[in-house]
């Protein structure tokens, strides 16, 4: 596994820039929601504060005067955090937990979390899908835009009214909590089970963990809200790696990851 998070540059020198993830380190010290993702952070994170985190959590350099150059994920650190994630799934199937899923990364991570939910339905959870075909408005940097919730192959994702027809593979790419904020409140004003465990990634994981639900995610070097999620408890496992490769690239990783979860079918 180690060989290939670093040949196919899921850790070791990543593309997501040192740039951008300082820049992001920056922003979210600021409290801006766009990379918040939903999360409402209980201690005063500066800049270096971040920077310490990540390192710890990812194994980006530490050092503040690094600002250039493509930035650097620990394989040991995202093996780690693969084991830790399937506990987790192997522990929702023995208990047969109603499960969530979504992404903002429809394009890349459809796939990988698509054989989850498959192998954890087999495994006898309710792998939830509330509030299909609802409205959800996101700010975005090009103004406010109106998507619909879907789901495809059990995974929650958003996309523009009419651009492709419902259940098809593609969506939008999407940091906003929005998404299963609506998803969790149409399940509750129907009176329907709510989810024991949410996987995902960006504002899905945030998200609900904010909102007090076990969150299991994948994040890259320039995503430190589900870190800090997890450093402050709302986040129970977070992967680093870069999570906008090629989607075939977490072939692998969906192998091992079910198998160590024992869902592999």
């Amino acid at each position: 596994m180690r060989a290939h998070l670093l040949a196919a540059r899921l850790a070791g020198p990543v593309a997501t820039s040192r740039e951008e993830s300082l820049r992001s380190y920056r922003l979210f010290a600021a409290r801006d929601p766009r990379v918040l993702l939903g999360l409402c952070p209980e201690q005063p994170w500066g800049p270096r504060d971040l920077l310490r985190l990540m390192a710890d959590r990812c194994g980006v350099s530490d050092d503040p005067h690094h600002t250039t150059g493509a930035d650097v994920i620990d394989p040991e650190r995202t093996v780690a955090a693969l084991d830790a994630f399937a506990g987790r799934l192997r522990e929702a199937a023995r208990r047969q937990l109603p499960v969530l899923l979504g992404t903002g990364h429809p394009h890349r991570l459809l796939d990988f979390y698509a054989a989850l939910a498959a192998a954890l339905s087999a495994a006898g959870c309710q792998v939830l899908t509330p509030a299909q075909g609802c409205r959800v408005d996101i700010t975005t940097r090009f103004g406010l835009r109106t998507y619909n919730l879907d789901y495809v192959r059990g995974v929650a994702l958003v996309r523009e009214p009419g651009a492709r027809p419902i259940g098809s593979e593609t969506g939008a790419h999407t940091h906003s909590p929005l998404p299963i904020r609506r998803a969790l409140g149409v399940q509750a004003d129907v009176g329907g089970p709510l989810p024991e465990l949410v996987i995902g990634d960006h504002g899905w994981v945030c998200g609900a963990g904010q909102l007090g639900f076990e969150a299991i995610g994948l994040a890259d070097t320039d995503d430190p809200a589900l870190f800090v999620g997890q450093a402050e408890g709302r986040v129970s496992v977070v992967v680093p790696l870069d999570d906008a490769v090629r989607s075939d690239y977490y072939r692998p990783l969906t192998r091992y990851v079910l198998n160590r979860a024992c869902l592999s079918q």
